[in-house]
C-alpha cells in the first residue's frame, strides 16, 4: 500500500497536468517546468505506482486504465488541498484572465454566445470564454480533467458525478421565411403535413424522438432534404419554400437576421429542456460558480 507521505505532493500536481492536456510540452507550460523535469516527475511517479500511467499514441499521452481510475479522487483531493490552503482567495472577474471552456450544440451556441460574449466584455474583459462541441468530447471526462468547464444544452444520461441546474424549458416551433403559405389561415395537420420540410436528422436524444414524432405525424417519407445540424437551416428556409421544426430560442435568434416568422405546429411535441451542468470536483471553486451564477443571471427564467 502506498502511503500518502511518500509521495511528493509536486508529482500528483504533475499527473494532474498530464492527464488533463495529454502532452508532456502542455503541461510543463502550465507548470512552468521544464519537458525534462516533468519526464522525470512522470517516471518517478510511474516508479511509485508501478504502472506506465500514460502511454505515448499518435493522439498524445493517453492514460492506462490505472491513471483514469486514480484520476477523479486525486482531482478531488487536489482541489481540496488547493481550498485548503487559499481560504482567503477569491474570484474577481473584473481583473481575472481565467479561460473557461462551454460545451454545448450548435444550436447553443447560437443562443447562448452572443449574449454571454457581450455580457463578459462588460464585467470581466480579460476573462476568456471558448466553446465545444457538445458531441465531439466525452463530457464526464472532460468535465473531469478540467478542459470543460461547463455544459450547457438538453443532455440525457448524464453521468451521477455531474450536477446540473435548470436553465429554461422551450417549445419546438416551425419555422420559414416571411410570405410563406403556412403563414397564414388555419394550420391544419393536413396542411402541415403537406408543406415541404426539412429535418434535422439528428441522431441524439432528446432530438430523435422529435423526428420521430413528426414522422408519426405523417412528416418524413416525403421528405427530400435533411441536415445533421440546426446551424444551416435559418439560411435554408430563409431562401425557399421549406419550412423546419426547431427549438423556439433558436427561431427567435434567426427570426429578424433571416426575415423569418414561426407558428406552433399542429403536432404535440415535448418542451425541451435546457440545463446547466458542472462536474462535483469544481463545485466550490469560485470561478465556476462565478460562470454558473452568471448563466442563471442571463438565462434562466
Amino acid at each position: 500500500m502506498i502511503e500518502p507521505h511518500t509521495i511528493d505532493l509536486n508529482l500528483l500536481s504533475v499527473f494532474q497536468e498530464v492527464y488533463r492536456e495529454r502532452q508532456i510540452s502542455a503541461a510543463a507550460r502550465r507548470l512552468g517546468l521544464s519537458q525534462s523535469a516533468v519526464s522525470n516527475a512522470l517516471a518517478r511517479l510511474r516508479r511509485a505506482f508501478g504502472d506506465e500511467l500514460f502511454v505515448r499514441t499518435a493522439t498524445g499521452m493517453q492514460p492506462t486504465p490505472l491513471a483514469t481510475q486514480m484520476a477523479e479522487p486525486i482531482g478531488v483531493a487536489m482541489a481540496q488541498v488547493a481550498l485548503a490552503l487559499n481560504q482567503r482567495s477569491r474570484f474577481d472577474p473584473a481583473t481575472s484572465s481565467r479561460r473557461f471552456v462551454l460545451a454545448m450544440t450548435d444550436v447553443g451556441e447560437i443562443y447562448f454566445m452572443p449574449p454571454l460574449i457581450e455580457r463578459c466584455r462588460l464585467l470581466s474583459p480579460l476573462v476568456e470564454i471558448s466553446s465545444v462541441r457538445a458531441g465531439a468530447v466525452a463530457l464526464k471526462e472532460d468535465m473531469e480533467g478540467g478542459r470543460v468547464d461547463l455544459a450547457i444544452g438538453p443532455f440525457e444520461d448524464i453521468s451521477e458525478a455531474l450536477y446540473q441546474r435548470q436553465l429554461f424549458r422551450q417549445p419546438y416551433v416551425t419555422m420559414f421565411r416571411k410570405g410563406h403559405p403556412l403563414g397564414k389561415g388555419v394550420i391544419t395537420l393536413d396542411r402541415f403535413v403537406q408543406a415541404g420540410h426539412v429535418l434535422v436528422a439528428s441522431t441524439e436524444g432528446p432530438y430523435d424522438r422529435i423526428n420521430a414524432l413528426l414522422e408519426r405525424a405523417g412528416v418524413g417519407p416525403s421528405v427530400r432534404f435533411r441536415v445533421p445540424h440546426f446551424t444551416s437551416v435559418p439560411y435554408i428556409v430563409g431562401s425557399s419554400d421549406l419550412v423546419v421544426t426547431v427549438p423556439q430560442k433558436l427561431a427567435e435568434r434567426a427570426q429578424a437576421p433571416f426575415g423569418l416568422e414561426w407558428i406552433t405546429p399542429p403536432v404535440e411535441l415535448p418542451p425541451l429542456q435546457t440545463n446547466v451542468f458542472w462536474h462535483r470536483r469544481y463545485n466550490q471553486d469560485p470561478g465556476n460558480q462565478w460562470l454558473r451564477g452568471l448563466l442563471a443571471e442571463v438565462f434562466a427564467e
